[in-house]
């Protein structure tokens, strides 16, 4: 019961002292567009940005719902006529912004994912193949996204030619530049795990003569399961700071934008709105962090191994 409470009084003392230093610390500073917004500014902006988002969520309701009344209309005259759906254009909110960079670091970081995690066994268990990749993974790691963004943009806009796009080029630019800089960490972590195996493991595999998809499933990856994972959430990390960077840079639609368009409006609003990207930002990659933590010990087949 101590123990439950520490567990949970720690980390709001921990929220407090922050706050309160934030608070502070913020008073004290002059921007162009004003005072650096404190927790309070910041979470009066947050709720107008709710109220914003409410109230295109009603515009938007209202479209669909005048367009309705007015087909009904035609149709009444003419059963004949042709009805047309258009859909609704209005300004994307912050919270739409969220989703849609959601979205992309999701799919960027799955595919970083189905890359890393075989790339890293098949290495990780071929000594020769792994002397022979790790020079270019090493080359290839510490690449920007700002050098990646610019090649997989003009790459993307050379193949992805369609008159009837399925999605969108900076949907695809975003995903790419996110995969090409994620998937570093779990590959190299994968392949230091699969090497680290145990060799008692190895002989048990030996003597039970297990083919080599059986050894991959049974040994192999059991105890290679927390390294591959502490790959996965520095991949996470990863990724999510490149698309907020991406969206800045190629202007493609998501939180990076937000805060870039903020910037350049430069209203009395701006800077407390860009405060809450922030911390929103930030909010989203703990909970991104925490849900690849729950799903290591999920996965761990030792439940009682300390995870932070």
């Amino acid at each position: 019961m101590i123990q439950h409470s520490r567990g949970i009084a720690l980390p709001l003392l921990g929220i407090a002292i922050f706050l309160l230093v934030w608070h502070l610390a913020a008073s004290q500073v002059q921007t162009s567009l004003g005072t650096l917004p404190g927790p309070i500014q910041t979470w009066q902006q947050f709720r107008g940005l709710v109220e914003e988002h409410q109230r295109e969520r009603d515009q938007e309701a209202a479209f669909y719902e005048r367009q309705e009344k007015r087909n009904a209309a035609r149709l009444a005259q003419d059963p004949q006529t042709e009805i047309r759906v258009r859909e609704y254009t209005g300004k994307p909110t912050f919270f739409d912004q969220i989703g849609t960079s959601l979205l992309t670091v999701a799919a960027g970081f799955l595919l970083a994912t189905v890359i890393a995690i075989p790339a890293g066994i098949i290495l990780g268990l071929n000594k020769g193949l792994y002397a022979a990749f790790n020079p270019v993974i090493q080359l290839l790691k510490p690449v920007s996204p700002l050098a990646w963004l610019p090649i997989v943009t003009m790459v993307v806009s050379a193949v992805y030619v369609s008159d009837d796009p399925l999605v969108a080029k900076s949907f695809l630019n975003s995903l790419f530049t996110v995969a090409m800089c994620s998937l570093w960490p779990t590959l190299i972590n994968t392949a230091v795990g699969v090497t680290g195996v145990d060799n008692d493991l190895h002989n048990v595999s030996r003597v039970l003569k297990l083919s080599r998809w059986q050894h991959v499933r049974t040994i192999v990856l059991p105890s290679a399961v927390p390294m591959v994972f502490t790959g996965l959430r520095l991949s996470l990390g990863v990724a999510w700071m490149v698309l907020i960077a991406a969206e800045m840079l190629a202007q493609n639609p998501g939180l990076g934008k937000f805060v870039w368009d903020e910037f350049q409006n430069g209203s009395s609003a701006s800077l407390g709105r860009i405060m809450v990207a922030v911390v929103t930002i930030g909010f989203i990659g703990l909970l991104l962090d925490r849900g690849m933590l729950s799903l290591q010990r999920h996965f761990s087949w030792n439940k009682q191994l300390s995870l932070r």
